[in-house]
């Protein structure tokens, strides 16, 4: 298989501004703004404690320079420094608790902002995304920031403060040897732009490669059936080691350039360390210097380069975070769907009436799918919208739920257009059974029972028989209390097919949408279902999509649809008096 069939190796959008990610960031950050506050006063706190432990020591130094050394005073700094580092100890670990509480806050809020998201987001998204790249978004980055939140941010933190109070300690002990960091600070500074600069392209395309990983492994699971069928269980290796091999090289790219920033910030370090034990050297020998101001120049200066070095490490981390903050935040800020017109009426009671209208349609603007679509369905009556594949049939079902809007034309429920009433007020209105079934984890009742929450057993059981599961249901282990597994897994397509009829049965809805409800059950059921169907929906509107023409003969109205638009319409026995496409479409099945 081709690396193009899939993307593989494709080039990478670029990222967004990192000042965007950051504002947006911040957004999330201001709502725990006096936490934030306790947390930089037990930071102070702790830096404070830990900052005088060098002054202390270089002391104890000095003290047992002299000719007569006092252990009193001695002993005196040591209870002294272990007090200041106990101190310090025991902030930085309330300071991390803390910060952990703050992270998982801030996380909880940004998983939930971006599931919210992705439920209220536009039906294309979904089309034009792999669900494994979704996935990883709302778990591997949103984990990935919430480590950086944890520790990294609390590490640049204290790291800043360490640097600032131990170059006011440098200035007060010995200024002249300070100059010695403005040769090794720009070095460093320039080093390490450089080094943010190469890997955040890196980490970005990380994430995204990790993404389309799961997708594929997503994918490939799903369809495990149809590969081993097919015996293609080579190729789908084949494949999926160059999407694996994509994932490692971009990752170790990521990692081998960011490991880089680390030792070169370090080298610097040792530098500045050497420079000033040579300069602190001369000025002690020239009594310039005392041993004790020297000491705790040396520790100081340690402290001073420890946590430039620990920034530079953490930037590495930051730019990972950085990435995959920028995926989160574009999936929270992708485009939903629109709001309801201010005027949007709620439906209360509904005939059915629906109208379209030189209706106007494509999913992408630069090619239109439906051009001048104009048909009635009466209210009561059943529809059914037949054609050959991609003739615009489900386009149809799509624009009625408003899953898209038109681009041009009307379309009206009794009389009122489907854009001036509230789009969840319409749906309402509607029982939908697709021929991809969805079950979820849970009882056999919860899910016939899933759009209606208050149905009676008495209720869920007359659907159930109305859409012949009932006698299946009561041979399971624990009849309507039996757990289905994720997807129904553990059913056959066929009664997962029934359960979703059941389910529609169950609703107490105006309309019935069937896009080839049945597929997946056997002739004769099917042709029960059909009439108990349309028994169910009496006095409602009914529309049916269906390949196999003969379970829709009965229909009220049929649509011939070709190439976006209605080139026949009728009963069936009108249609096949024309002898036109439809007598073709319907006799080709019998030949």
């Amino acid at each position: 298989m081709s690396n193009n069939r899939r993307g593989v190796g494709r080039v990478f959008a670029k990222p967004k501004n990192r000042k965007y990610v950051i504002k947006r960031l911040a957004a999330y950050l201001s709502k725990f703004i006096v936490w934030f506050i306790i947390a930089f006063a037990l930071m102070l706190l702790s830096n404070i404690f830990s900052l005088l432990g060098p002054d202390i020591l270089g002391k104890t130094i000095g003290a047992m320079g002299e000719e007569v050394i006092d252990f009193k005073v001695i002993y005196k700094y040591a209870i002294m420094l272990i007090g200041f580092y106990v101190g310090s100890a025991i902030f930085s670990f309330l300071l991390s608790i803390l910060m952990i509480k703050i992270s998982k806050k801030i996380v909880y809020t940004l998983r939930k902002d971006a599931f919210e998201k992705l439920v209220y987001l536009k039906v294309n998204y979904f089309d034009t995304k792999q669900t494994g790249d979704i996935i990883s978004i709302i778990s591997y980055d949103i984990d990935t920031l919430n480590t950086s939140l944890s520790s990294d941010l609390i590490h640049i933190c204290t790291s800043a403060i360490t640097i600032v109070g131990s170059l006011v300690m440098m200035l007060r002990i010995a200024p002249v040897l300070v100059l010695v960091f403005l040769i090794t600070i720009p070095i460093s500074l320039l080093f390490t732009r450089f080094m943010l600069k190469r890997t955040h392209s890196l980490f970005k395309q990380r994430s995204k490669t990790l993404g389309e990983l799961n997708g594929y492994v997503e994918e490939m699971i799903t369809g495990s059936k149809t590969i081993k069928a097919y015996g293609m269980e080579e190729s789908i290796f084949e494949e999926f080691n160059q999407y694996n091999d994509i994932a490692v090289n971009t990752g170790y790219r990521a990692e081998y350039y960011g490991s880089i920033t680390g030792p070169g910030i370090n080298f610097v370090n040792n530098l500045s360390m050497t420079l000033i034990c040579i300069f602190g050297s001369i000025l002690f020998i020239s009594g310039n210097m005392s041993l004790e101001s020297l000491s705790s120049f040396v520790l100081y200066s340690r402290k001073f380069s420890g946590p430039i070095n620990e920034i530079a490490n953490i930037f590495v981390d930051i730019q990972s975070a950085f990435a995959a903050a920028e995926r989160v935040f574009m999936l929270i800020d992708e485009e939903k769907e629109k709001d309801d017109v201010k005027d949007a009426v709620e439906l209360e009671e509904v005939n059915g009436d629906i109208r379209f209208k030189h209706v106007k349609f494509g999913y992408n603007k630069n090619k239109t799918i439906i051009k001048n679509l104009n048909f009635n369905a009466d209210a009561g009556k059943v529809i059914a919208i037949v054609g050959p594949t991609g003739a615009g049939k489900t386009t149809i079902i799509n624009l009625l739920m408003r899953f898209y809007d038109i681009q041009d034309g009307e379309v009206t429920l009794d009389n009122t257009s489907i854009y001036d009433i509230k789009r969840a007020s319409l749906r309402k209105q509607y029982a939908m059974v697709l021929q991809d079934t969805w079950l979820f984890q849970g009882t056999v009742k919860e899910n016939i029972a899933y759009g209606k929450k208050d149905a009676t057993d008495e209720e869920i059981i007359a659907a159930a028989k109305a859409a012949h599961i009932h006698n299946f249901i009561m041979r399971l282990p624990d009849q309507y209390d039996t757990i289905l597994l994720e997807d129904g897994i553990n059913i056959s397509k066929g009664q997962k097919q029934l359960l979703t009829i059941a389910r529609a049965m169950l609703l107490e809805s105006n309309l019935l949408i069937l896009d080839e409800a049945t597929s997946n059950v056997d002739t004769k059921t099917e042709v029960e279902i059909q009439y108990a169907m349309k028994e169910l929906m009496k006095d409602k509107t009914c529309f049916i999509i269906a390949h196999r023409l003969s379970t829709i003969q009965n229909a009220d109205l049929i649509l011939v649809v070709n190439n976006g638009n209605i080139i026949e319409k009728g009963t069936h026995e009108q249609l096949i008096n024309k002898k036109g496409f439809y007598h073709e479409l319907y006799y080709s099945q019998f030949s």
